[in-house]
């Protein structure tokens, strides 16, 4: 896949789930600003993809807000295993630390096999973190305090998702996919 592919998949995933389905609230309105930052990460091991998350985690911060809100980092093929991916997060965090940033950027992990701890694989619910690929999505705590502040009760938004994941259920989430492709 070439980063174009990597992307559209990228945008469709957040445009039919993240949007479409209300996962985040908060997410139409940097996705309709253009003030999303992809970027398709292709080293060839973890020490390359923390240089990458250390590049973007750099950038987020210096960049403004106004123009790049938000930054999705992925990696097609390195970490295909989530328990891998769960692990590397560990080195993720610490890496937002190192760089003085624990405050103003949070990480948020996406991956096509997201399971949460103590649910069955095909739970529904894991389908809320369910991304093409492998995913770390950085985001400004600024904004996050922001908008939950606009959004009355943030706190009840983890069940919502799962209670709209479980009406569309799994045939439901593969219709969602089965209906792109067709076009």
């Amino acid at each position: 896949m070439n980063d174009e592919d990597v992307i559209a998949a990228t945008r469709q995933w957040l445009e039919k789930a993240v949007i479409g389905l209300n996962l985040c609230p908060f997410a139409k309105a940097v996705y309709v600003k253009n003030q999303v930052r992809y970027v398709v990460s292709h080293a060839p091991h973890l020490d390359g993809l923390l240089e990458d998350l250390d590049r973007e985690l750099d950038f987020l911060a210096a960049a403004d807000p106004e123009a790049v809100d938000t930054t999705l980092l992925i990696h097609p093929t390195l970490l295909p295993d989530f328990l891998d991916f769960n692990d590397f997060l560990q080195l993720a965090e610490a890496a937002v630390e190192e760089h003085g940033l624990q405050g103003v950027i949070q990480l948020a992990s996406f991956h096509p096999q997201f399971q949460f701890a103590d649910t069955a694989p095909d739970d529904i619910g894991n389908y809320t973190n369910r991304a093409p690929f492998p995913t770390l999505h950085l985001l400004r705590e600024a904004s996050i305090e922001r908008a939950v502040a606009a959004f009355p009760e943030a706190e009840t938004i983890y069940e919502r998702n799962i209670g709209t994941l479980q009406r569309l259920g799994i045939e439901g989430w593969q219709a969602l996919w089965k209906m792109s492709a067709s076009r």
